[in-house]
Order: structure tokens, then sequence, then C-alpha cells
């Protein structure tokens, strides 16, 4: 396996890397011929959910791709610029890079991307698309998008569910017989539906919680020792890569997020409550971090997120020391914002992410941001964040009513605007 830019030189077989490089020179000059020479007749595209214009979803079929870029290039003048590329064992090729341009409305689009290519019979037989879909939606202007934006309302996945109800969003692991272990099904979903979010304006507040007894295990232990030891170091390059794509769309949501805990956290499931900005954890609730007893280092973001929120000494512990974090320890240790009966533990983070899904939505998206850009922040920078976000919501709907609502010694109807 190995890594490089795309004029690097690589170990790999050319065929692959050509003809993706063919691809994208066909993109960028709308080349449709060229495009259905590249494309297995079985070939089959799956693009990000919540794009707009609904250009989400599975495509099959050479013809239907190239209908869908086509409406891509009706509404943007966009080019796909790759940064790595990475050969994975089983012949796939994942490319990470950035789309850059406009759309033809006028708004600028730069969003990262991630894409899994499959090959067959020397065509290109998959395309796996991962994207920031809410920075498209952002990138057409009011009135183009008015139409186009996901709708609030209910989403149902094989192993994560999504629903969105007067504001509040409700993410949740659905693998309780496998205690929630991370395999590729649940990246999968937990990237659409991190999308999802995103594109959705109606969101007020995200809780992310999960069915059965365990919130999750961490990775999926069947999953690794079936793998092909070949092509483990390559399966887990992959998981990893969308999955930290997704915690990062997570973590920049202008909305609170509340994660409802219980059973076991371990592993990379720790990563989502990292992005989370309130953890609510019932009493039996146990943490681990557990990779170095797989002989493998970690994923998830910790060792970015857990030296900032515990200390240096104690994430070292955690992780070198794999020591098990009791709830009321992780509590004192910062990992956790508070300590609930198991039986009030679903009832409590429903009703607090209800409470902040009622509140002043864009104060509240600006806070998350400033308490979270913070511990790398230069004081100078951060003063200047803040007063840049105080005008920015000064200007707010929100804040003319709770002002005057403060004045009349009333209760403030928030909506959001």
């Amino acid at each position: 396996m190995a890594d490089g830019t795309a004029g690097g030189a690589s170990s790999a077989p050319a065929e692959p890397r050509a003809l993706v490089a063919r691809l994208y020179a066909a993109l960028g000059a709308s080349d449709r011929d060229e495009l259905l020479r590249l494309l297995h007749p079985e070939f089959e595209g799956r693009m990000t959910a919540g794009m707009p214009a609904d250009l989400g979803g599975t495509y099959r079929g050479p013809e239907a791709m190239c209908r869908i870029w086509g409406r891509i290039g009706r509404l943007f003048d966009v080019r796909a610029v790759p940064r790595t590329w990475t050969d994975l064992p089983d012949g796939r090729l994942l490319i990470e890079g950035d789309y850059t341009g406009s759309a033809r409305t006028g708004g600028s689009l730069d969003a990262e991307f991630v894409h899994l290519f499959g090959f067959a019979d020397g065509r290109i037989s998959v395309l796996e698309q991962l994207t920031d879909s809410v920075k498209w939606n952002e990138a057409l202007d009011a009135v183009a998008t008015a139409s186009l934006t996901v709708p609030a309302g209910q989403e149902t996945r094989p192993v994560v569910t999504f629903t969105v109800d007067d504001g509040l969003a409700v993410l949740r692991l659905d693998r309780p017989d496998a205690r929630n272990a991370i395999n590729a099904a649940l990246v999968t979903d937990l990237a659409d539906t991190a999308h999802r979010c995103a594109a959705d304006p109606a969101i007020r507040a995200l809780l992310i919680c999960a069915n059965g007894p365990a919130f999750s295990v961490g990775g999926d232990i069947g999953m690794f020792a079936a793998s092909n030891p070949d092509q483990l170091s390559g399966d887990l390059r992959l998981l990893t890569t969308i999955y930290h794509a997704t915690l990062h769309i997570l973590d920049q949501l202008p909305v609170p997020v509340i994660a409802a805990v219980r059973g076991a956290v371990a592993g990379g499931a720790l990563g989502l409550l990292y992005v989370a900005d309130i953890v609510l954890a019932a009493e039996a609730t146990r943490f681990a971090t557990g990779f170095a007893r797989l002989g493998l280092s970690g994923d998830g973001g910790g060792t970015w997120f857990l030296p900032r929120l515990i200390g240096l000494r104690r994430a070292a512990e955690m992780y070198l020391g794999q020591r098990v974090l009791t709830a009321d320890d992780a509590l004192n240790w910062g990992l956790i914002t508070r300590v609930v009966p198991e039986a009030d533990l679903d009832t409590e983070a429903r009703q607090l992410a209800r409470e902040l899904a009622s509140g002043p939505t864009r104060a509240l998206g600006e806070l998350r941001g400033l308490l979270r850009r913070a511990p790398d922040a230069v004081l100078a920078d951060q003063l200047r964040a803040e007063t840049q976000a105080i005008a920015r919501t000064a200007a707010s709907a929100d804040a003319l009513e709770g002002i005057a609502a403060f004045a009349a010694g009333t209760r403030p109807q928030f909506r959001g605007r």
C-alpha cells in the first residue's frame, strides 16, 4: 500500500490510477463519450445524501451516472482536485481531495471529498463519494436553495436511525445485538447521517444515543479477525478516513450536540463523545480506549481531544496504561458532564436536548464554535472572534426577542432565527 500525490511515484499498478485520472479529466471537460467508455456496464455510483437538487443516492449504470453528472454541471462549475491517492490491498483506490469552483448562481464552493473507486474488466465499476453536502447547498443562493434543501423528517438506516422532530435531531446507533460495534455498515450510515444533519437548516439541536445495553464497544473485533491479514491495514485506513470525516462534520455543526451513553463506551466510539458539547452517562457506564490491547494505536480523534479534555497525563494513562474509567471517574476527569441514574438517562437527555432545541439557535451555535476552538486560539484572535460572533447574533430575530423579553420580564419565545 502506498500513499502519494497524483504526480508522485507509486509502486501500485498504473491502470486503476490512469482510469481515475482520465475520469477526472473527462468530468472537467464534460466529455460524456469518454465517461461512458470509462464506466463498467454494471457501474454503481453512490452520492452523498443531502446533496442539492436530490442528487444524493445510488445510481446504477453509466447512463444514469452521466445524467447525474450532467445535472451537477448545470448547477455548478466545479472540478475535483485530488490530494492523496491510496491503493487498497483489494484493488480499490481511495482518493481524498477538494471540490473547488462555484455554483452557477455565483456562490463559491470549497468542499473536501473522499472517493472510493472499484474496478472490473479494465473499467471503473464503483464510485462512492463522501463530501460535505451542506457546503454544496450553501454555494447556491437563497432563491436557488429554497426548493433544494433536505426537508426535516425521519430517515431510517439499517444500523443508524435518524429523526428530526420540531428542531430536535436524534442520531441513534442501532446494532444492539453487536453492542453497537463499529463496522463498515455503521461507518457508512454514520457518514450519511452526518451529511444529512449538516444539510438540514431545520435542526436546532442534535442528540446522539444508542439502542441496547451499550453505547458502543468500539471497533468490531469480529470484522477485524475475519479480514485477510494483507487487507486489514487497507480496511482500517478506509474506515478511519470515512469515520474521521464524519466526526469533523459533527464537530463543525452550528447547533448544540448532546450525547447520552450507557454500558460501555470504548475505542473509536469515544469520538462521538468528543464531538458532543454535553455528555450524560448512566451510573454503570465504563469508558476505555482499548487500542493497545489489540496492538493498535488509536482513532476517533482521541489523541487530539483527550489531552484537551482531561490532560496529557490522564490521556496517557487511558491509552498507555489502558485504564478503564467508571462514570464517576469520567465525571471527575472532565470526560463527561453529568452522571444520572440508568432509568432516567433517556428522559433527562431528551429533555435537555429539547430545551436546547427551543433556545436561540444562532447564539448557541456561535458559542459552541467559540468554545470548541478556544483551546488552540490566541487570546487576541479569540477576542476578535467573540466580537464578530456577537455582532452576527445581534442581527438575529432571536436576539431582538430575547432583549425585549428580558426588558419586559417575560419568557422569550426563540424561533432559531
